[in-house]
């Protein structure tokens, strides 16, 4: 792709809780003609996502939380969400362990890498990297609810994972990355 693509110019339209850019580039497309473009990127950084299965109870441990971008767009409740956070300088093993313990009061141990996908690639430049682990309620170390210095109120939640697997098909979970690791879980369980 190097030979396709010419960068013509690069403005940084926000620099504040992430990155915008507006990049004005030339694409040569598959036919060899060399088209303008003009694309905005928002960085904010890459991120990790875990769910935890008990596979002797069925259930998985999801999160509760406000999420402002759902809210201006109509949805007007907090997202049922799989535990997540920003990389920051951590591998996304180290970071998805971190959140664990912050938002779900959970240590966990052997978690697996599923894959790390980009999420919507038409603007922002995050890749998630999604992972799954055993747990069990013996891994509890804390009531879990995030950090309130980060602006976070966070609600454990757990449930078995058939009725999170309805709550896709109700509507209740609408979250891309959970519906995701939910679905995954179904397909490749993991054996207790």
């Amino acid at each position: 792709m190097e030979d396709r693509i010419r960068i013509r110019s690069e403005e940084v339209l926000s620099d504040d809780w992430a990155v915008l850019k507006k990049t004005i580039l030339d694409y040569r497309r598959r036919d060899g003609q060399w088209e303008t473009q003009i694309r905005q990127t928002y960085d904010r950084g890459d991120g990790a996502v875990i769910l935890p299965f008990d596979p002797e109870r069925q259930t998985v441990l999801l999160v509760r939380q406000f999420r402002y971008p759902a809210y201006v767009t109509g949805h007007r409740e907090p997202l049922i969400e799989a535990c997540a956070g920003l990389l920051d300088e951590n591998d996304p093993e180290t970071a998805i362990l971190k959140e664990a313990e912050e938002e779900l009061g959970y240590h966990l141990e052997n978690i697996e890498r599923l894959f790390a996908p980009y999420m919507s690639p038409g603007s922002v430049t995050e890749r998630l990297w999604f992972f799954v682990a055993r747990y069990s309620p013996a891994d509890r170390i804390s009531a879990g609810g995030g950090a309130p210095e980060e602006g976070e109120d966070i609600e454990v939640l757990e449930m078995p994972l058939d009725e999170a697997l309805a709550g896709i098909a109700d509507g209740r979970i609408i979250d891309a990355k959970t519906i995701i690791l939910i679905q995954h879980l179904k397909l490749y369980p993991l054996k207790a």
